[in-house]
């Protein structure tokens, strides 16, 4: 979709919603496959990030995910103790 190979549809779908947010205005932008370091060298890649045209409104980092795995709920535990955020799983 758009030149963009997915790892899912559910991935492109959830693409092609932000795509219609940000037409609509709510979103500003957002980011694709935004790596997050780790201690220890471990990479964490969040599928995006969503910025909205709300300042009051925190970004969002989002993970598309048809199944969560243990291996997930383990990295996601250790990004948002490393960071302060939360990643959302949809």
């Amino acid at each position: 979709m758009d030149g963009i190979r997915f790892d899912s549809k559910k991935e492109a779908r959830y693409y092609e919603q932000l795509l219609i947010r940000q037409q609509t205005g709510e979103v500003s932008y957002f980011l694709m496959q935004v790596p997050l370091r780790l201690p220890g060298g471990t990479k964490y890649v969040v599928d995006f990030l969503v910025f909205f045209a709300d300042p009051t409104s925190a970004p969002e980092y989002v993970d598309v995910k048809g199944t969560v795995t243990q291996v997930f709920k383990i990295k996601k535990r250790e990004v948002e103790k490393q960071y302060p955020i939360e990643i959302l799983c949809v």
